[in-house]
């Protein structure tokens, strides 16, 4: 973990934007961001954590839902800047209800098409 450690380059919040991605479809299934704390608990625990800025908190991917994700690699980017992890997706990875959180399209002109199917009806899941 100190060899990773050493090769991230946090930002002056502490922070570095992680990518997750679906290991068998290989969906881009959002960006994220994880602070020491997070990607070490990542690490040793083989499940994503990641800081909520919004909430100025640690938090487990699907501790409220149960769509947890569970790792299965980790990448660095060339400037360690960055990280990838792909992971075994359980039932969705977006708090909207879908498998990814890229379920919008936009054309040309700006305009949003859904493309994805829900999975689940978040009003059930975040009471």
């Amino acid at each position: 973990m100190i060899k990773l450690l050493e090769n991230l380059k946090f930002d002056e919040k502490g922070l570095i934007p992680v990518i997750i991605q679906d290991e068998k479809s290989k969906s881009v299934l959002t960006l994220c961001y994880m602070n020491e704390e997070a990607l070490k608990k990542t690490v040793e625990e083989g499940r994503i954590y990641v800081y909520r800025r919004s909430k100025g908190k640690l938090m487990l991917k699907g501790e409220t839902s149960g769509c947890v994700q569970k790792v299965k690699a980790l990448y660095i980017d060339c400037e360690g800047n960055s990280l990838l992890f792909e992971v075994e997706q359980n039932i969705a990875a977006c708090h909207e209800g879908f498998f990814t959180c890229y379920f919008r399209k936009v054309s040309k002109d700006g305009s949003m098409e859904t493309v994805g199917k829900r999975i689940f009806d978040p009003k059930k899941v975040y009471k």
